[in-house]
């Protein structure tokens, strides 16, 4: 499969909403610019075409191909500052860096206190909304200002600069070791994935507490609290801990209700707590506390207040309809989940360049997962084939592992067996290469391989003697995740009661709320 070009001054022409198109030839128009100028000639071409067409580009004769990327390079960066201009990316961030910048030109002017008026209110501006980094800029530039014009009023500016610099400093500190840490432990989970043995654990648990820095949580802000959360969460997800990871997902989604305006000016890391404390209420099968997050954060969401740019949209919708395919594999509602399918595929064309692939795949996967729960195996089927057949996308080696085994499940449901041998060979030849599979895995396509010379008299007693073996692995602390991407055991149980396994799923769902 061929990929389309990506360019990415067009994606970014591509993204832009009427308004905004409508804004920056406003902006151009400012700029006394006329209509034959070459950077607007081509923004016009290029919202025109479908896919980036260097040659159709080319011969338009606006350009020739030497300087082609340099007319390129001019309108990109005219874009952004018509964008920067528009009052729909006027954040407090924004704001306080404009400020910043007033009063740099003040300061290079002359004009010192006007200057400092500025920094005051720019200042209170920035620690009020837990921007620390540009407070502290702030702070940088007044000291330089305050060592040329003593402002007489105040005899102790200077200590108090200095006291508050380095509080301020202090903190920044605090927070870039926590989000080091953090980000190392994402790239270890990355790397390696969840833990496997006693050893991995204990090597992690070194890891982590060797690189945790010294804190004291009452002195701590939102954004050294936000960092020290996320820090505790990926060790928690490492480690297999899913209470914990419930725990720490849970104090950073109250730390912005406990914030409010924070959400605001945060969105995504709003939507990521809320995503991790989701998976976490997945793990640990807590199905009201899961029902009400989701809801919850839907609500949000649909408020007016709650931001909508495109970055924020595309993350909305991922984690919104993630999370209701997982509401209705938890309580067996497939049934009621197949109108979302729709939905998902026009959402995935419409974020098409906001969502990364690996999350395109993950939610291939879902559907598949949707259509095996109510017995459309060909369907389940054709949708993983495009996680399988994918050969330019690196993804995590469990969702293209389990991938391949419902492959298998689903083409021995549909009584696809003329080709069920060499399904196997391919699947165990593939997980062979992979390092440390668990058990349940090994287990699994052991027992496909041995399907074919089972006689239909036997099959149910081979299925017992599976789910036996399997059940043993279930409150397994490195093992029991496996049954999360697939579920195995409901369908073996499935095959031993001879009902569809939406059934049994249900029947386990209304028995766990009923206790």
């Amino acid at each position: 499969m061929t990929k389309e070009q990506k360019d990415n001054l067009f994606v970014l022409i591509k993204t832009l909403s009427k308004s905004e198109k409508r804004q920056f030839k406003l902006y151009v128009g400012r700029l006394g610019v006329n209509e034959d100028s070459k950077f607007l000639l081509l923004f016009n071409i290029l919202e025109k075409l479908s896919s980036y067409d260097e040659a159709a580009i080319l011969k338009k004769g606006i350009v020739k191909k030497q300087q082609l990327s340099n007319l390129k390079a001019h309108l990109y960066k005219q874009i952004l500052i018509s964008l920067r201009l528009n009052p729909s990316h006027q954040n407090i961030r924004i704001q306080i860096r404009e400020q910043l910048d007033f009063a740099t030109i003040l300061y290079h002017k002359g004009l010192y206190k006007q200057s400092l008026k500025i920094l005051d209110k720019a200042k209170a501006l920035a620690i009020a909304n837990e921007e620390k980094n540009i407070a502290y800029e702030i702070i940088e530039l007044e000291k330089v200002i305050e060592s040329q014009y003593i402002t007489r009023s105040i005899s102790s500016r200077a200590d108090e600069l200095t006291i508050q610099a380095k509080e301020m400093s202090q903190q920044n500190v605090l927070a870039s070791k926590l989000s080091n840490l953090s980000l190392q432990l994402y790239g270890l989970f990355l790397k390696t994935g969840y833990v496997k043995n006693d050893e991995e654990n204990k090597n992690i648990t070194k890891y982590f507490n060797d690189r945790l820095p010294k804190y004291d949580i009452n002195t701590m802000g939102f954004r050294e609290k936000l960092w020290l959360y996320k820090s505790y969460l990926w060790f928690s997800f490492l480690t297999q801990d899913f209470l914990s990871c419930y725990k720490y997902s849970k104090k950073w989604v109250d730390l912005f209700y406990d914030n409010p305006n924070m959400i605001k000016l945060n969105p995504v890391f709003f939507l990521r707590g809320n995503q991790y404390l989701l998976e976490a209420l997945f793990f640990i099968k807590h199905y009201e506390k899961f029902r009400e997050t989701l809801f919850n954060l839907e609500d949000i969401t649909n408020e007016k207040w709650f931001p909508k740019d495109d970055n924020v949209e595309g993350l909305t919708f991922l984690h919104v309809y993630t999370n209701k395919f997982n509401l209705h594999f938890m309580e067996g509602s497939f049934h009621k989940g197949l109108p979302m399918v729709k939905v998902v595929l026009e959402g995935l064309k419409k974020y098409q360049n906001r969502i990364d692939e690996h999350h395109v795949m993950v939610f291939y996967y879902k559907i598949a997962s949707l259509y095996f729960g109510i017995g459309e195996y060909k369907k389940c089927i054709a949708f993983l084939e495009k996680i399988i057949t994918n050969k330019t996308l690196q993804m995590r080696e469990d969702l293209l592992c389990f991938s391949r085994i419902l492959n298998l499940v689903a083409h021995y449901e549909a009584g696809l067996d003329y080709n069920l041998d060499a399904l196997i060979k391919s699947t165990f030849k593939f997980l062979i290469k992979m390092e440390d599979l668990y058990e349940v895995q090994k287990e699994m396509i052991k027992f496909l391989k041995e399907l074919g010379d089972i006689y239909p008299h036997e099959l149910k007693g081979a299925f017992i003697k599976i789910l036996t073996k399997l059940k043993t692995y279930e409150d397994h602390p490195y093992e029991r995740r496996a049954f999360l991407y697939l579920d195995i055991i409901s369908w073996l149980e499935s095959k031993i009661e001879n009902k569809d396994v939406s059934e049994i799923i249900r029947e386990k769902y209304l028995a766990q709320i009923a206790k």
